[in-house]
């Protein structure tokens, strides 16, 4: 998660209640989320000892919390389980491989109009890429029934 000051704080050092609708930074200024779930510290950020390590900002820190703030919150924890980074170290090079062979050859624009039509080649394209990585892997027929060898 990015900081708005290099090494300071993220949105995962502020306490974010959404029931009570409000925010809580890391000093302990408390400031209540807008409709649009915004939160504002503007003058609070004033004389503030940790000012330096939250914001350059002039009026002071804001920021933008998502509806599904503590979703987000709980998958960025797991993302630090070295379980979930093996996983994702294990994983992530062959979707990107099958996302790039979905648009390889010219497929980055839709060749129908209508989306029935387009989810058909979508389908027929992902069924395609798939037998294609299965007999890769070696799927024979063993006279009964699919194997990968």
């Amino acid at each position: 998660m990015r900081s708005a000051v290099p090494g300071g704080f993220t949105i995962d050092d502020f306490d974010v209640d959404t029931e009570a609708s409000t925010v809580t930074c890391p000093a302990g200024n408390t400031v209540a989320l807008t409709r649009k779930l915004n939160a504002t510290f503007g003058k609070l950020c004033n004389g503030c000892p940790l000012r330096a390590v939250c914001t350059t900002a002039k009026a002071g820190r804001k920021l933008v919390v998502n509806p599904y703030d503590p979703e987000l919150r709980a998958a960025r924890a797991a993302a630090q389980d070295s379980a979930f980074q093996a996983d994702y170290l294990r994983w992530r090079p062959m979707v990107e491989r099958s996302l790039s062979w979905i648009v390889a050859n010219n497929n980055r624009r839709l060749r129908y109009r209508g989306v029935a039509r387009n989810h058909q080649w979508l389908a027929t394209r992902a069924a395609a890429i798939n037998l294609r990585r299965l007999l890769a892997l070696g799927l024979d027929h063993n006279g009964q029934t699919w194997v990968i060898a």
